[in-house]
């Protein structure tokens, strides 16, 4: 694939300035050039700068980098490092993982999750790690610029990793309120609903678990069949203004006896009327404090 400069930003979270500077000073990247002279990346540069950046990130000098081999760079990289803060740690996580998702490579990656998982735990890779990687992706697969088969392939092994931490939660306390939660039937990116499954066991909540592009009649059949306690529903997709508040108000009269709660597009929540019975939350952190002390 070929990729511009601002793809490459994206991707690695480096500036398109340094980059620039990187190339000019160090020789880091070899771009092609269009017929209007634009820089041009192809798989393999990517690829190289996303190695590059991790090891800048791990505290290795960018002019030091620069003089490596391709096989000394990946022989630096499968060696352990120590970081200097939190944030080139996340960085460093992000950059491995979005690499080892292009080359389609399983084993490295969950290897990879697996240790950051285990060096800092799952919430916080939620929120520092496979976050910041899914607004990277999406920034990228929105413009076409990166083949879907990528994006399903690195959230589908997002998706087992979570729902194997769900599996290992103890048996639900029958005393404990019950969560419906699930994505409209347009909606199906559900890896921020199987976060929110796994942070509402871990305050020991029950959790009906419906997963993406479920009809709304479907919701109705919960209700009818079970009480519930708190509702929890993702809008992530652009809709317009009428279709987004009459699919509210709808689910709000079948949900009378359950509290809503609502994340997602906030370009499409802020253009809602009538919702002051429902918790709109902006942030995790607002969702885990809801969720703490549910009202």
């Amino acid at each position: 694939m070929i990729y511009t400069i601002s793809d490459l930003e994206q991707l690695s979270g480096i500036q398109s300035h340094t980059i620039r500077i990187w190339e000019q000073r160090y020789n880091a990247l070899k771009p092609m050039r269009s017929q209007g002279n634009t820089r041009l990346y192809d798989d393999n540069q990517l690829k190289r700068l996303l190695n590059i950046a991790s090891l800048n990130r791990s505290g290795l000098k960018i002019s030091k980098i620069c003089s490596l081999s391709d096989q000394a760079v990946d022989e630096l990289l499968d060696k352990q490092h120590d970081y200097h803060s939190n944030d080139e740690l996340a960085e460093f996580y992000v950059s491995r993982l979005i690499k080892h998702g292009l080359e389609f490579n399983d084993f490295s990656f969950n290897t990879l999750l697996d240790e950051c998982i285990s060096r800092i735990g799952i919430p916080p890779t939620y929120k520092r790690v496979i976050y910041p990687l899914l607004v990277r992706l999406g920034l990228m697969w929105r413009k076409d610029d990166i083949c879907p088969a990528h994006e399903h392939f690195m959230s589908n092994l997002i998706r087992q990793k979570l729902f194997a931490a769900i599996n290992n939660f103890p048996n639900e306390n029958a005393e404990a309120k019950t969560w419906v939660l699930f994505l409209p039937e347009d909606e199906d990116h559900d890896i921020g609903l199987i976060f929110a499954n796994y942070m509402l066991r871990t305050y020991k909540q029950k959790v009906i678990y419906l997963g993406s592009k479920v009809p709304i009649n479907s919701i109705e059949a919960v209700f009818s069949t079970v009480d519930v306690d708190y509702l929890l529903l993702f809008m992530v997709r652009s809709r317009l203004a009428d279709s987004a508040q009459k699919y509210i108000d709808q689910l709000s009269e079948i949900c009378k006896s359950a509290k809503i709660h609502l994340a997602g597009n906030s370009s499409v929540i802020e253009k809602l009327k009538n919702i002051d019975h429902i918790n709109w939350f902006k942030t995790l952190d607002e969702f885990e404090k809801s969720i703490q002390n549910p009202i």
